[in-house]
């Protein structure tokens, strides 16, 4: 008759986390083998009589050899994992140990499994890992850290919501520095960070932090970290991924766009080629060049300091909510959604029937003369140039006659005549918050989603993007 090895995962400690059958196990057990430390976990469920085996820290081999040595004496005996014995425990030490010993015909291997560290972890930071998600352990006594480095860049390239073992220990500390530094080269430094120290057991200890303020030095080999994915969020001291991209599998209120626009802005993100710039003038060049598929925007963007603040507080705060457009395409581009959420109204003078009139009576194109009515009625609103130059050249000569006094100005002529020259007149009034396309390049598109950057600049800070689309 064959006898048994029963390698048993305790969970992370807690007797109440331990599934009944591993309790059941160790009640049974008559001889157990395992790390000193568990084992004074699970003492007060073994019973009486039983032959308890003990060996310290890195001695795992030893403790499988005595297991197998007990076994083929003809006793059973019990293995004891912490967590579950599968995910960084025993589990597959004792069945390779089965194999090199070639003895099936006399021992025989029953698992059982428990729960892991991070899956506690995770239920005290409240749903980090509702999507798919890996698990790192930053431990190179068995495996080359080029390789672990690899397997980070992977997670982070995937977008796996990353639980992480053995980050920091006393002579192995700068591992964690360096996952860090590689996770902020491909995530939002406001990516959701979360750790647990001691979980289920005394001492527990659980910080809740972003990846930028994540301080590495705060951790050891009795804490689990957990790393949000791009659709992770903080939310009353909670940690939440949603379970598929923000709204699940369904496709209510243009949330699978949504989910594209965020993975699209992490793309792009990560191929920048300065991307420690200010969010003021990140947030609407990801827009651009999400629109345009444009790396060029990189450099022909131009963004006052403080510009997309200070033109949403106007639209949002201000005493007119008004959006003035040069063409009705820039208008049409503009989120209806978001304008209706923050009750802003968006005109375009180009069709009034008065307009063409004017136009020919004074020899000037239409768009100037939208100008010069829409200055009348809105002379503080947000003037927006996607297409018409002459149309930004009218508004810089009545700012110049103390006509206009616009929020902010949106600058994206496109063309060969004049526009260039309607971006420099611009430039001079300091005191206009101003967002201007550079050079010959612009265009009705562009207008319009460096505006909508604008309207949802409160999720600048988590570079998540297309609320209203």
């Amino acid at each position: 008759m064959k006898t048994k090895i029963t390698v048993v995962g305790i969970g992370p400690g807690d007797a109440g986390d331990m599934t009944g059958r591993a309790v059941e196990a160790i009640r049974q057990s008559r001889v157990i083998v395992g790390y000193s430390y568990y084992l004074s976990l699970i003492r007060p469920l073994a019973g009486e009589g039983v032959e308890i085996v003990g060996t310290g820290m890195r001695q795992e081999a030893e403790r499988i050899d005595m297991a197998f040595d007990i076994a083929l004496s003809g006793r059973d005996v019990t293995v004891i994992s912490s967590g579950d014995a599968n995910i960084y425990g025993m589990a597959p030490l004792v069945m390779q140990r089965l194999r090199e010993r070639s003895v099936t015909d006399r021992v025989e291997v029953e698992i059982v499994p428990g729960m892991s560290a991070f899956q506690k972890a995770a239920s005290l930071l409240g749903a980090p890992v509702s999507h798919d998600f890996c698990v790192v352990s930053l431990s190179d006594l068995m495996t080359p850290w080029g390789l672990i480095e690899r397997r980070i860049k992977a997670a982070i390239d995937g977008d796996f919501v990353t639980a992480v073992y053995n980050p920091r220990s006393v002579g192995r500390y700068w591992q964690i520095w360096r996952l860090k530094e590689l996770f902020l080269e491909g995530r939002s430094p406001s990516t959701p960070v979360g750790y647990v120290r001691q979980a289920g057991r005394q001492g527990e200890r659980t910080v809740l932090t972003t990846l930028s303020d994540f301080d590495p030095g705060d951790v050891d080999m009795f804490t689990v970290v957990i790393i949000g994915n791009s659709t992770s969020f903080n939310w009353e001291g909670r940690i939440v991924t949603p379970r598929g991209y923000q709204a699940g599998n369904v496709d209510e209120s243009g949330r699978k766009g949504e989910a594209i626009m965020i993975e699209s802005f992490r793309t792009i993100e990560r191929e920048l080629v300065s991307r420690d710039i200010p969010l003021g003038l990140k947030w609407p060049l990801l827009h651009a060049i999400h629109t345009t598929a444009d790396f060029e925007m990189e450099r022909l963007l131009k963004v006052d300091e403080g510009a997309v603040e200070t033109i949403f507080s106007a639209l949002t705060c201000g005493a007119d909510p008004t959006i003035v457009t040069d063409v009705t395409m820039v208008a049409s581009g503009i989120r209806k959604g978001a304008l209706e959420r923050l009750g802003i109204k968006v005109e375009c003078y180009l069709n009034r029937p008065e307009t063409s009139g004017i136009a020919q009576r004074e020899g000037i194109t239409r768009t100037q003369v939208g100008v010069r009515l829409a200055v009348e009625e809105h002379p503080c609103a947000l003037y927006v140039f996607g297409n018409a130059p002459t149309a930004l050249m009218e508004l810089c000569g009545l700012m110049r006659a103390g006509k206009a006094r616009p929020c902010g100005v949106v600058a994206a002529p496109v063309g060969f005549v004049h526009v260039c020259e309607s971006k420099h007149m611009l430039k001079p009034f300091r005191d206009v918050p101003k967002i201007i396309v550079e050079g010959r390049k612009g265009g009705s598109n562009l207008a319009a989603t460096l505006v909508n950057s604008i309207l949802c600049w409160p999720d600048a800070r988590d570079l998540k993007p297309g609320r209203d689309v």
